[in-house]
């Protein structure tokens, strides 16, 4: 209580009692520059706490007044410190958005907004707020926020007096060389500013007239949530397709790219304004819903079904929103939509006509009343035939639901395959080291002396003696040898040393029973893992034989799409095998390491609710980490043995094993809760890996800071941007970057090194990086 004398805090500020008037002063002017995060919701706590005190101090014994000294004399920033990590990103940003929401809900009267621009988005406190949660999304340190640079009266008394030149505040950047230019028009910050603030003027107004059917861009409404509403809330569907639209509507292109992963082209804005413009087509559907349950005559009713279709359609729509999707089922028509931004996919339940008839009506809504280009192509597909559409970057099936009996033996079929798999390991890894030794030991009792004179010019040692030179030693014969030989083996599996040891040497020299045995064990698992139907059915109880067979929709993520951009970045060869990246071998070891980690977190971020995310795991921990531990192999040049003892806790993390993942899981809570609340970070929870190769060092003479938005740290390094793909919409989910604009390609960007590793782990996305900055910072 020793300081209260010297610290009051009021509305206009805080005084400082027994400082000068102009040193009082002075400290005013930098509290009122701090930030506003700090003074709005830390100080005022910590302050209330001080005047709650005061009011008791006299009443405090000596002893307690004494006692609790230390702990409020402990300075204000340790109070800042333990209470940022509580409230996390998510919290942060959400708190700066209910400030503006607070400010245009002050001007709803007689039942409608009004003057929002000139009362919120016109007004500084709002723009610092947008500038606040700028930063907040590009995951800059809140201990190192500093002045913006941005004059935020000005900034406002500009948008009121509509002197703000939108075109000056922008940066054009075109594709470089070739016949077809291709520009892309980018905001800079005080235009990203004014669009973050209209954004969330724009969600408060609209947003409580989203249908439930919309997904992405909201609040606990993504790419998981679309999903889930599929599986569980569409029962029974006997046919399903999707509608892909394009055109450029407000400025905002329906179509053309993947909407959602963080990419450039995609403007702040775009969201809420695709959701508002696309709402009319959501209520339209309501209403396409009410004709084909309630209210068609085409299809005949049975007798037990209710003579009033009406009011039968009424009922269902009251079970369906309290949750209750069971009480949804209807032996009548029924249309189901779920949209995901411009993704609009639909699914029928009756017979094919209807669907044909729905699909027509679709498409012309958005030819004549939304003037929107649809591809008329899109085929119908049966849900009963096991085929799937594409919808969301991931595929859906409708599959029949193994009973628990099937469920019991696919885990006793599991258990041995992978009981199989590490007996081989272990007769791989005992074979290779039975090779090493017996042609390490024979070639070291030959002398040099003794292959000169050897009588059999046909022998194997006197074939090998021409590759050992005068006075090789015999380590440097050995690898010679090794080499020499892989390459003469025209195998695909031929690709290790490990190899040639445990199948060209060690496995001729065993005893032939020893070698049937083993491979006749392998040759029967295989057998049984590849067993038929019917002996599957051999295994089962009769009773489960008679149990109706149900069928539910499954989400499948895109393994062989995976695949084929493993090797379009280096990670695998063309054969399959693991192989070292070499765009990123000029990079730090953790740079490398989190580059390659940030695969495994999109997967387990993004697939983890897939059926075959089995397979990714199998992916990570046989190509993903053997890729990584090559090139850092190729970086030291050493042995792949020695990386994995010098990095083992670093590549452990990579593995999407049950206790890895787990461990992940805690480590990404923060990442984790971006998915419940994508209109939050919208972009970020579902940004792609990108590719970057070291430009140069950053020296005294070429200085450089971060290009992130709202971070000013300097970059130690330049990087080139690499666009390694542009997938045709709609895209894939695959982990990586589907559709980076081409005139972003070979682009310098300088980035520290905390935005780079958010960036590879996929904290932040190619939004937040000002790409117009390399105009004004490199040469």
């Amino acid at each position: 209580m020793w300081f209260l004398r010297f610290l009051n805090f009021s509305r206009k500020g805080f005084f400082f009692h027994g400082f000068s008037t102009a040193k009082a002063s002075a400290i005013n002017t930098q509290l009122r520059a701090a930030p506003r995060f700090y003074l709005g919701r830390t100080a005022q706590a910590y302050l209330s706490t001080l005047q709650e005190a005061k009011n008791d101090v006299e009443k405090m014994p000596l002893a307690k007044s004494l006692a609790s000294l230390v702990v409020e004399s402990s300075p204000p920033g340790d109070v800042k410190d333990t209470d940022r990590p509580e409230m996390g990103r998510v919290g942060m940003k959400r708190l700066f958005e209910m400030r503006v929401k607070k400010r245009v809900k002050q001007q709803y009267m007689n039942g409608r907004f009004s003057d929002l621009f000139m009362k919120v988005v016109a007004d500084p406190k709002t723009l610092m707020d947008a500038y606040n949660c700028i930063r907040v999304c590009s995951n800059v340190d809140v201990a190192t926020w500093e002045d913006s640079g941005i004059c935020f009266e000005s900034l406002a008394e500009d948008l009121a007096n509509g002197r703000f030149d939108v075109e000056a505040n922008t940066c054009t950047v075109s594709t470089r060389g070739g016949t077809r230019k291709e520009v892309l028009v980018l905001p800079n910050l005080k235009l990203k500013v004014v669009q973050e603030a209209l954004r969330i003027v724009l969600e408060v107004v609209y947003k409580p007239h989203f249908s439930k059917i919309s997904h992405g861009g909201r609040s606990g409404r993504g790419h998981l949530s679309a999903f889930k509403y599929i599986c569980k809330e569409i029962p029974d569907p006997d046919w399903w397709f999707t509608v892909l639209v394009s055109k450029k509507v407000l400025n905002v292109e329906f179509g053309g790219f993947p909407k959602g992963q963080g990419l450039p082209q995609e403007g702040t804005l775009s969201p809420i304004l695709m959701n508002i413009y696309l709402r009319l087509f959501d209520d339209e559907f309501h209403r396409m819903s009410m004709r084909y349950e309630a209210l068609d005559s085409s299809i005949e009713l049975d007798e037990k079904q209710p003579q009033s279709k009406l009011r039968s359609w009424f009922r269902r729509q009251i079970k369906c929103s309290a949750g209750n999707p069971k009480g949804c089922e209807n032996s009548g028509v029924r249309v189901y939509s779920c949209r995901f931004m411009d993704e609009i996919f639909f699914a029928v339940s009756g017979p094919k006509e209807a669907s044909l008839s729905l699909k027509s009506e679709v498409q012309n809504y958005f030819q004549d009343c939304l003037h929107l280009d649809v591809n008329r192509n899109m085929e119908i597909v049966s849900c009963n035939h096991g085929q799937g559409v594409r919808f969301a970057g991931a595929l859906l099936i409708r599959t029949i639901k193994d009973s628990p009996a099937v469920r019991a033996v696919h885990k006793l079929k599991e258990k041995v395959k992978v009981f199989a798999l590490q007996k081989q390991e272990i007769w791989d890894a005992g074979t290779a080291r039975i090779g090493k030794k017996c042609l390490a030991h024979g070639l070291r009792k030959v002398k040099e002396s003794e292959i000169r004179h050897l009588s059999d010019n046909n022998s194997c040692l006197s074939k090998i003696s021409c590759y050992r030179k005068s006075g090789m030693e015999t380590d440097h014969w050995y690898k010679q040898l090794i080499k020499i030989w892989m390459q003469d083996l025209e195998k695909n599996a031929a690709t290790s040393e490990e190899y040639i040891l445990s199948k060209c040497i060690a496995e001729p020299a065993l005893p032939p029973s020893l070698l049937e045995s083993f491979y006749e064990f392998q040759r029967r698992v295989e057998e049984y893992n590849s067993s038929e139907t019917d002996s599957l059915l051999s295994l089962l109880p009769s009773s489960g034989l008679s149990q109706q067979c149900e069928t539910i929709t499954k989400v499948i993520a895109p393994v062989n799409v995976i695949q084929k951009r493993l090797l379009r970045y280096g990670l695998v060869s063309d054969k399959g095998y693991s192989r070292a990246v070499h765009a990123l071998i000029l990079q730090d070891s953790s740079q490398i390491i989190d580059w390659f980690s940030g695969i495994g977190h999109r997967w387990l971020r993004w697939c983890n609710e897939c059926e075959n995310f089995g397979e990714l795991k199998i992916i990570v921990s046989e190509q993903v980490r053997k890729s990584c531990i090559r090139t850092l192999a190729l970086k030291y040049r050493i042995h792949e043995s020695e990386i994995e003892k010098s990095f083992g806790s670093q590549l452990s993390s990579m593995l999407l094993s049950q206790d890895a993942e787990d461990g992940i899981c805690e480590d990404m809570l923060d990442t984790c809760s971006l998915d419940n609340d994508e209109a939050l970070m919208y972009g970020i929870s579902y940004s792609g890996l990108c590719q970057l190769s070291l430009a140069r060092m950053v020296s005294l003479s070429r200085p450089c800071n971060c290009f992130v938005m709202g971070c000013s740290a300097a970059a130690p390094c330049v990087y080139i941007l690499h666009v390694m793909e542009r997938q045709k919409f709609p895209g894939w989910n695959t982990g990586f970057s589907s559709c980076i604009h081409p005139s972003l390609n070979k682009r310098r960007i300088g980035l520290c090194k905390q935005h780079l590793k958010d960036l590879y782990l996929g904290e932040i996305s190619l939004q937040s990086i000002d790409f117009g900055s390399w105009k004004r910072s490199i040469s």
